[in-house]
């Protein structure tokens, strides 16, 4: 039996912690990220059981709580920040895990998991998941691109939070299939050497800005910022654009949902697990599915490889389409597409595409 891990924390702290303690919900939001850090220490949320491969191979894993929110992930003393995801690392090799995924912001603070890895060594190997994250979010792009009639080889695509670890392999997969790529993010000068290096050599139109309006021209968005508030709104979306919201917490807002009816947004990074997989936690996704930066640390449990994984600010594009292949060995695919929290079914995306036809 191969043994896994997974690091989680409150994204929404008083709706996360008030369905344990009901109370939080009527405090304020900074009261109750103080008392989390300071009553709660990382401990084992839930036993995760029945994980088992195409190829036979089965694995069992925990969730280990984080008591930190993202904006004390994003603020807090590095040093603090560093100690206490490390500390849930160590409570996951007491259980006998071999590896330990970083979720959420786990992954994103300081140098995306390298001094959590560093911490922890010849104590447990690390990876943030990213590599699957980015894998299954243009899978999941092209694959909705398609049900939506939109002819990738003449898309303007475009990638938001380019210059992130995530954001930056997607750029490189995604550019030299379409006719325009458009990176989107806040630092100029990381933009123009990205934008400089899918240049060379292809005849994709490049363009790199600072500027989230220019979404307006784009058939194809991959969001991946590490922002705390949502960046796009329903004006800036193009009408029968595929928006694949990789972020957590989310780049689109709800308004998006309430007032483009001809827009199709999907999240992305959900699969299906193989095997009868009981998580024992409610992620409010259907049974036997997760996001991709956690089934990424079971398929390195189930393919026995146990080493650090998807760290680091630069991922790279022949790990990520590696990882794409030990998934399909075992039997890890996308589980369908998912919007704002509930399924999209084939007659909703007919709904979104008759909407573009008559507008």
């Amino acid at each position: 039996m191969e043994r896994f891990a997974f690091i989680i924390h409150p994204i929404d702290v008083r709706r996360d912690v008030g369905r344990k303690y009901p109370i939080a919900r009527y405090l304020p939001e900074k009261m109750v990220e103080w008392l989390v850090m300071k009553l709660f220490k990382p401990r084992v949320i839930s036993h995760i059981t029945g994980v088992k491969s195409l190829t036979g191979a089965e694995a069992e894993g925990w969730l280990v709580g984080c008591p930190l929110s993202p904006r004390q992930i994003l603020e807090l003393d590095e040093e603090f920040v560093f100690d206490t995801i490390a500390e849930c690392g160590r409570v996951a090799a007491a259980q006998g895990a071999k590896i330990v995924g970083l979720g959420a912001f786990t992954s994103v603070r300081g140098d995306k998991g390298l001094t959590i890895q560093k911490k922890l060594e010849g104590v447990i190997n690390v990876t943030s998941g990213n590599c699957y994250t980015t894998y299954t979010a243009i899978e999941g792009l092209f694959k909705a691109a398609e049900m939506m009639n939109i002819d990738v080889a003449r898309a303007c695509a475009a990638v938001v939070g380019a210059t992130g670890s995530i954001g930056q392999v997607c750029a490189k997969i995604v550019a030299p299939k379409v006719a325009q790529v458009s990176l989107i993010g806040r630092d100029e000068q990381r933009l123009a050497r990205l934008a400089d290096a899918l240049r060379n050599g292809s005849r994709t139109n490049v363009r790199a800005t600072t500027d989230i309006n220019t979404l307006r021209d784009a058939d194809l968005v991959v969001t991946v910022s590490s922002a705390v508030d949502a960046l796009i709104r329903p004006e800036h979306l193009k009408s029968g654009a595929v928006v694949c919201d990789v972020a957590r917490p989310r780049d689109v807002s709800k308004q998006v949902a309430q007032a483009r009816d001809d827009v199709l947004v999907i999240e992305g990074g959900v699969v299906e697990v193989p095997g009868e997989v009981d998580f024992g936690f409610d992620f409010g996704f259907p049974p036997k599915t997760a996001y991709a930066c956690m089934a990424e640390t079971m398929m390195m449990a189930l393919e026995g490889t146990y080493e650090p994984y998807s760290l680091g600010r630069d991922l790279d594009v022949e790990k990520t389409l590696r990882i794409g292949e030990i998934a399909k060995k075992h039997g890890f695919k996308l589980a369908g597409f998912r919007s704002f929290e509930r399924a999209v079914t084939p007659e909703e995306v007919e709904r979104v595409r008759e909407r573009v036809r008559r507008s």
